[in-house]
């Protein structure tokens, strides 16, 4: 009886990890684009805000505040 039942517990699992493996297949690809799409799409925003007027004088004011720096 516990060999019979643990046969069993076997056969669903081995089922469970073929159904979830056959539901995985062709996700990998779409979700690389999607995610390559995103990343370049932040880091083009990025470079926007990076470059903007006020964000670069900010930037160059710090920079000159740290070179000029008495130590």
């Amino acid at each position: 009886m516990v060999v019979g039942a643990v046969c069993r517990r076997t056969r669903r699992s081995a089922w469970v990890r073929r159904l979830g493996r056959s539901a995985d297949r062709g996700m990998t690809t779409s979700e690389y684009a999607v995610g390559t799409i995103a990343a370049c799409a932040f880091a083009a925003v990025l470079y926007k805000v990076v470059n903007s007027g006020p964000v670069m004088s900010a930037m160059q004011s710090m920079i000159e505040g740290a070179l000029d720096a008495k130590f």
